[in-house]
């Protein structure tokens, strides 16, 4: 009699046990929400672009670096590959690509026939064509073309100095 109470009881506790740590298997543990603290600090953006890429240039330092130069776009099969600088392309964005200026320059790109300007950041090396000067983003180059069909214009280049 003693001996069927043992195995009574054991098989009872068992079955206790088990269920206990499936119930505890299947509860997440609760972990607090970490904390992530933003580093950038009191950036003040100069240079906000308003709807339809109305800019403003004024209070800007502005240094001439080259007038008559050719300026084309990227083509479509670029968006979303990956920068020189690392980014990832977006022809929505305002970004261009230049053989010598450093990244993260800021430039004021002017179309000689409208007058019409755009403000963009080097992101990119380009374009590998010897008779280009600049490549811009697809919505940069529609903001100030003259003529939505053409594929480069003669821009006036201008760099941002901060």
């Amino acid at each position: 009699m003693r001996n069927k109470k043992n195995i009574l009881f054991a098989t009872i506790a068992l079955t206790l046990i088990s269920g206990f740590t499936y119930v505890i298997s299947q509860t997440k543990p609760t972990t607090e929400p970490k904390i992530i603290q933003d580093t950038v600090k009191n950036v003040k953006p100069t240079i906000i672009p308003l709807p339809d890429s109305v800019f403003t240039d004024k209070g800007l330092k502005l240094r001439p670096y080259k007038k008559n130069a050719h300026a084309s776009y990227y083509a479509d099969r670029f968006n979303g590959k990956r920068t020189a600088n690392g980014s990832r392309f977006n022809n929505n964005s305002y970004t261009a690509a230049h053989k010598k200026l450093p990244f993260g320059t800021r430039v004021k790109v002017t179309n000689e026939a409208n007058g019409k300007f755009v403000i963009v950041k080097i992101t990119d090396r380009g374009p590998f064509v010897k008779t280009r000067e600049i490549d811009l983003s697809k919505r940069a180059f529609m903001d100030i073309s003259k003529n939505k069909g053409a594929g480069a214009m003669k821009v006036t280049i201008e760099t941002i100095i901060e």
